[in-house]
């Protein structure tokens, strides 16, 4: 199982929040890029980006520091947050990400999400499945929806999708515990290759999410409260 930290950014700062409420951001480190940089001194081989100003706005904010983290390191960046629009993707791609989280737009404008998975390839596009009582969630998590994860996932398997990042977001930054019961129902229901995302609190829980099936596993909070020293993540493989 891949083992992915995440860097979550505001105004340029590596912060994180709590079930995706911006006024409980708290700030870990004023450059990313020095996280970044930890991350891949410890071996680490992945790396989440979200750009929570994008998120809540209508374009891509923080690619200048996207930028800088994939000069500055070798990672495998995944990036997600503010990718409303052609041009957001294309300045994420030319700011150095090799993989982009869509979850927003596949909503509101599927077919727009369609057209970039068949101009990009499933190997460039992610689906992200972030979601509240089974229910899809928008917009840095703001705006709530009717749609059925699962059935929202089926549906853009069918249309060529590979890979979801899944985060229940009532356990993120929590550090409870991952959403096993909802990942097993996903597994057992989708063909998609599943990510893990939110909750993750301890080596264990990352090994029952790999005894369960999931492809790859974010981890946040955990690490940034050291609940899980990247010396550990080693054991997990």
């Amino acid at each position: 199982m891949r083992i992915i930290p995440a860097i979550d950014i505001i105004e340029g700062k590596c912060v994180r929040l709590t079930k995706g409420d911006y006024t409980t951001k708290k700030i870990y480190n004023d450059n990313p890029v020095e996280v970044a940089k930890e991350f891949e001194d410890n071996g680490i081989k992945y790396l989440h980006v979200v750009d929570l100003d994008g998120a809540k706005s209508k374009q891509i904010i923080n690619y200048k520091m996207l930028n800088s983290i994939c000069t500055e390191t070798k990672l495998i960046v995944d990036f997600g947050g503010g990718l409303k629009a052609d041009n957001d993707l294309k300045i994420a791609f030319d700011s150095g990400a090799n993989q982009v989280t869509i979850g927003s737009i596949a909503v509101s404008d599927p077919n727009l999400f369609i057209k970039w998975l068949t101009q990009y390839g499933s190997d460039k596009i992610i689906l992200g499945a972030d979601c509240k009582n089974k229910k899809i969630a928008t917009n840095g998590w703001m705006k709530e929806s009717e749609i059925n994860v699962i059935d929202f996932i089926n549906k853009f398997v069918q249309k060529g999708i590979h890979s979801v990042i899944c985060t229940d977001i009532a356990k993120d930054g929590m550090l409870l515990g991952s959403a096993h019961d909802l990942y097993k129902e996903i597994l057992a229901q989708t063909k998609a290759s599943l990510i893990a995302s939110g909750g993750v609190n301890s080596i264990q829980d990352l090994r029952e999410l790999k005894s369960i099936g999931c492809e790859a596993a974010i981890i946040g909070k955990a690490i940034y409260e050291n609940k899980i020293t990247l010396n550990k993540l080693k054991t997990i493989t």
